[in-house]
């Protein structure tokens, strides 16, 4: 199931689209409707976050600047293990606050 843009939504902006007109019975009125049930935390609405942080995180934190180890699915495993550390480490620092 294919999700339909019914108005623009402003970034960081709850609730606020703009003023384009849709017909009553329509797909886009479904959809409407559906984004309005789901609330702020609907996974349409979750597109807009930024995932570059956490990279930058794991490169300038950890350390981690290149793979140790040579091969698809060598890297897959190294990569699962950093990821698991990055995690891991924001767990008990949230724990500890």
């Amino acid at each position: 199931q294919g999700y339909l843009m019914p108005g623009r939504a402003r970034h960081g902006r709850a609730g606020d689209t703009g003023a384009r007109r849709i017909a009553p019975g329509s797909r886009m009125a479904a959809m409407d409707a559906k984004l309005r049930r789901a609330g702020p935390r609907s996974r349409y609405r979750l597109r807009k976050q930024v995932v570059e942080p956490v990279f930058g995180q794991i490169k300038a934190a950890r350390g981690f600047r290149q793979f140790l180890l040579r091969g698809y699915a060598k890297v897959r495993h190294e990569w699962a293990l950093v990821c698991t550390v990055h995690n891991l480490a924001k767990l008990l620092i949230a724990r500890t606050a």
